[in-house]
């Protein structure tokens, strides 16, 4: 044995490298190649095995960005080869070095069956376990030549239409060999060894041992015939690699995953290409490896499979039902969970979970989001109601300030609502089960005394082709072995099952799960975000007059085809890369024109319900679809526009030294000569809201370079520098007040290589000036803000989430509140001190940043700022570049209650129809308390014509009102998100035939299935 135990190990290294890794082949014989490169986008597989293939051979150039070349290859198994284990070896040009992230392939016999796929560390085909000798081979291979677009700079290669038309990459080999599994088996012996060394404490005995052992190996092997003496020198590591592992050690339930983002640095036709690849290279593997267990979320991904290779999902059906498939996760994608609005939400799960109960009876009880960007406060009782016991995250491991203290948990949401969670230690979703993985997550796990387990998804992910016979190998000499954790193949509702009956009083973490990082995701791609947001408002208007229409109108047929197909394709786009606005420029390009197509849809389903509503005639009908009633227009009904209520008249006059003053008896707002708000006064509350000497609506522009992911992140020192936007080209009075209608000053700006016109409405009855601002932006890696600093001292900010609100201090006391310099809100943020506050709503801004200051004066400013645009490089390098129309308004005097009431009002205007004279239409629910705010109205998935809503308390307080149906009702009955009885839940009775009394606490959601007492609607 050699002292210096650096000469065992270098030795080890080059010898791997060198003569055993390459000596798993033998006797390679090359294959016949053609190749056929597809004219346009992917073809159906009949097409590509039929076309006309032309001479090929390795070395040639294949593949501009994004196209598909089909290869035929052919040969025959050499009769001395009868007895051996043969394969093909298939190397498309890769690059070993980002699975994933470069070209693919899928193996296709020529019948049409998937076989498996082609990545950078899984490019064999096994052709025979024993050779007969004289086989003929004919395989196809379905390459995409995928760019490598990771961590590069800005580049054109994100999109087909500016991508350019050279080669990326060349046939590395293509040969049939013998496949040496003495050899294979060694590797994977002495690897398993080497990284449980790099890991074991230079005086440990056992890293000794292991040293000894590998040096006998190695003096064991012949170099000059590595496969002769492989068996020989595997004995002299058997002792070593049969040492079991300690009684303490830690335990790592080692789940099979191939995390596959469904849009990221390839656009959604590609994802449906990369979920076939996976899929049929799991279940390939699995035929040869029943140990193996896949967890594979994201129901919109099997959805693709079923439709688009309906041979692999009957072969993933198959798998699933023997247990080794495991659908997880229970969502129709792994959503954004900041962002995304509460009914959306619940739609991840209700057609998520759904989906997997049609197609393979599963009700999935964890939810598995790895790598989304944070994670709102109101998960857990959203995961509680559709039905779900767990929660996984992993990517809170690249928070950049704080660690977070606790890897399992219980999770509290807003209401009060606990979700037991895991946070695997070993910090990824894709390990590769090696010693360095296995040892961090033991190091790491923070609930050492209490709990002994923990989670790892393993295998190569985004098309890297998932978990491979080396991952595998590494899970069965890990099992029990001395030095390392145990692993263990095993389910996630295993692991689950174990850790929560271990470890069911674990710590309490409240609130959301904020990441300290991505930050600049609640901003980016605006034109994708206003889409998802203007979307989600259209269904709920879709759904609640359709629902209204199916019950009132004869003859009218709900249209529920159509509102769940349109509500799949909303959901697919909140996917964590897409919402967020960090994907390539393809797949943001492809969201504008599917939002545009889901608004011309849904305007229409709108239209034909409103006008069924409305009847025939030529008056003005007007529908409100907030939940609250506007104009004396009750939420969710109708009236004629002649039975509005009269409001006080906007004036308008000059203001000294230059501007406007609008006026309306509620509001009386000054816009100065600049053009910006020097006063917002409530006038029955008589406080200003606009800080001295300051001024409201202005917009501030930042430099705008983070240390890296561009579309990703904001650092905390872009505010080291801000130009205020205040030079003015124009400022005109567009609209007077005359007449009744409202009041609205213009004005225009110049800067940099942009434009912005900004109007500022006061209309008549209202507590909220309306801010539209028109901005065509040409800014490169700069970041445009717009600020109200209020005259309030607000120790905390309030700002909606899915079905409530969270609170933020606005102080920066520790490290954890100064992280959240950026945060996320949905309609609305509030601040205020006791007795008064006031509101930012807007239509389609999720960013948003609220800083205190002191004053000369000796008050204190809290300055409220809406995150507008942003300009980063990559991976668009033309991101959010042209014309935005953003929405926003100041809601002085207002409380939460009052600030969820303006934010539903910004999102859902009011439509006008002509119908009947005198036609009113009544809400089919309402609800007597403005705190308890109706979410969604709708009829029942089952098509029996029951009507459900959704409504939750919406001000943090417990409250009683009580619904009323507009129709005769027979009975209400709580349900959770997929409509289903809640056992344990309380009686609702129906008193006179339509109202239900009810209760709710803080922040809850509640579900009810209303069944009408008269003939049911149909469903269309």
């Amino acid at each position: 044995m050699h002292d210096d135990r650096n000469i065992v190990e270098h030795r080890l290294r080059r010898v791997l490298s060198e003569r055993v890794k390459p000596a798993v082949y033998s006797t390679p014989t090359p294959l016949t190649v053609e190749r056929w490169d597809v004219p346009g986008e992917p073809v159906p597989v009949a097409e590509g095995l039929a076309a006309s293939y032309q001479p090929a051979r390795t070395g040639d150039a294949w593949g501009p960005a994004w196209g598909t070349t089909w290869f035929k290859v052919t040969g025959q198994v050499p009769t001395a080869w009868a007895g051996r284990t043969v394969e093909a070896v298939l190397d498309l040009g890769f690059d070993r070095m980002m699975p994933g992230f470069q070209c693919e392939g899928l193996v296709y016999r020529a019948s049409g069956e998937a076989v498996k796929a082609l990545n950078p560390y899984n490019a064999w085909v096994r052709i025979a376990e024993s050779a007969k000798g004289g086989e003929r081979v004919e395989l196809f291979v379905e390459a995409a030549a995928n760019p490598v677009l990771v961590h590069h700079g800005p580049t054109y290669e994100g999109d087909r239409t500016t991508a350019s038309d050279r080669p990326l990459y060349a046939l590395a080999q293509m040969d049939l060999a013998v496949f040496e599994t003495d050899v294979w088996e060694l590797v994977q012996d002495l690897e398993v060894l080497q990284s449980l060394m790099a890991e074991l404490a230079p005086h440990d005995a056992r890293r000794h041992a292991v040293l000894r052992a590998v040096e006998q190996c190695l003096d064991t092997l012949d170099l000059t015939d590595v496969a002769a003496t492989a068996a020989r020198a595997r004995g002299q590591l058997a002792e070593v690699l049969a040492a079991p592992a300690h009684a303490s050690a830690h335990r790592i339930s080692a789940v099979g995953h191939a995390h596959i983002d469904s849009a990221w640095l390839w656009p959604l036709r590609e994802t449906v290409r990369k979920v076939a690849r996976t899929s049929a290279n799991m279940v390939n593997l699995m035929d040869d490896h029943p140990e193996l267990v896949f967890a594979m979320s994201q129901a919109q991904q099997l959805a693709w499979i079923k439709e688009h290779r309906p041979e692999v999902f009957e072969k993933v059906k198959k798998k699933i039902s023997d247990g080794q498939f495991v659908p997880v996760g229970g969502m129709w994608v792994e959503s954004d969970t900041n962002m995304v609005g509460g009914e959306a939400m619940a739609r991840q799960f209700l057609y998520g979970k759904k989906f997997f109960l049609d197609e393979f009876g599963i009700e999935t009880r964890e939810v598995w989001l790895p790598d989304s960007f944070g994670y709102t406060a109101a998960m857990p009782q959203i995961v509680k109601l559709a039905g779900n016991t767990w929660f996984l995250t992993q990517k809170i491991s690249w928070s950049q300030v704080n660690k977070f203290p606790h890897h399992t948990f219980w999770w509290e949401g807003i209401d009060g609502t606990r979700v037991f969670t895991h946070f695997p230690p070993i910090d990824t979703y894709n390990a590769d089960l090696g010693g360095k993985e296995l040892a961090h997550a033991a190091r790491n796990y923070q609930e050492k005394g209490r709990g002994t387990r923990s989670l790892a998804p393993f295998g190569w992910g985004d098309g890297g082709g998932g978990p491979t016979r080396e991952h595998l190998a590494r899970a069965r000499r890990t099992r029990d072995l001395e030095g390392s954790p145990r692993v263990e193949i095993e389910r996630p509702d295993a692991f689950f099952s174990k850790a929560h009956a271990e470890y069911e009083d674990a710590p309490v973490w409240q609130g959301e799960l904020y990441l300290e990082l991505h930050r600049g995701t609640y901003t980016s791609q605006a034109k994708t975000k206003q889409g998802n947001r203007h979307s989600e408002s259209l269904l709920r208007e879709a759904e609640l007059w359709a629902a209204t229409a199916a019950v009132r109108v004869p003859g009218y047929a709900y249209p529920q085809a159509d509102l769940e197909r349109i509500w799949k394709t909303v959901l697919l786009h909140q996917f964590h890369d897409i919402l967020p606005g960090s994907s390539i420029a393809w797949v943001h390009r492809e969201a504008r024109e599917t939002y545009a197509r889901v608004r011309d849809e849904l305007t229409a389903l709108i239209a034909t319900a409103q006008r069924a509503l409305a009847g025939e005639g030529d008056t003005e009908v007007v529908f409100n679809a907030a939940p609250h009633p506007r104009g004396g227009i009750p939420g969710g009904g109708a009236a004629p526009a002649a039975t509005r209520e009269a409001a006080r008249p906007v004036t308008v006059s000059q203001r000294p030294g230059g501007g406007f003053v609008l006026d309306n008896g509620l509001l009386r707002v000054e816009i100065d000569g600049r053009g910006l708000i020097t006063s917002a006064y409530d006038i029955a509350a008589r406080r200003e809201a606009i800080a001295p000497g300051q001024a409201g609506g202005l917009l501030q522009i930042h430099p705008d370079f983070p240390n890296m992911w561009d579309a990703w992140d904001i650092d905390a020192f872009y505010r080291h520098n801000v130009t205020d936007l205040v030079d003015l080209d124009a400022l005109t009075l567009t609209a007077s007040g005359e007449d009744g209608g409202p009041a609205t000053v213009r004005v225009t700006r110049a800067f940099g290589d942009s434009t912005a016109e900004q109007t500022f409405t006061l209309r008549p009855g209202a507590k909220v000036l309306d801010l539209d601002t028109e901005v065509d932006w040409h800014e490169s890696e700069k970041f445009l803000k717009a600020a109200f600093p209020l005259d309030v001292k607000a120790d905390r900010s309030a700002a909606e989430t899915q079905f409530g609100h969270v609170y933020r201090p606005t102080h920066t006391n520790t490290s954890w509140e100064a992280a959240k310099f950026e945060i996320c809100a949905h309609r609305w943020v509030q601040v205020e001190e006791p007795g008064w506050g006031a509101a930012l709503v807007n239509d389609s801004t999720y960013g948003h940043d609220v800083t205190r200051d002191m004053r000369a004066d000796g008050g204190q400013t809290t300055t409220v700022r809406l995150s507008l645009l942003r300009a980063p490089r990559y991976p668009d390098p033309e991101t959010d570049q042209g014309r935005h129309h953003l929405r926003y308004g100041l809601a002085p005097g207002a409380d939460v209650v009052d600030a969820v009431r303006e934010g539903h009002r910004i999102n859902l205007p009011e439509r006008t129809v002509t119908g009947a004279a005198g036609r009113v239409i009544e809400p089919l629910v309402s609800v007597s308390h403005d705190a308890m705010v109706i979410e969604a109205v709708k009829l029942a998935e089952d098509g029996t014509g029951d009507v459900i809503i959704r409504l939750y308390e919406s001000a943090g307080a417990r409250t009683n009102a009580t619904l009323t149906a507009g129709f005769p009702l027979a009975k209400a009955i709580e349900t959770d998100l997929l409509e289903r009885p809640v056992t344990d839940a309380p009686d609702h009775p129906v008193a006179d035939g339509s109202r239900v009394d009810l209760a709710l606490r803080p922040f809850q959601i509640l579900t009810l299935r209303l069944s009408p007492r008269a003939p049911r609607p149909s469903a269309g």
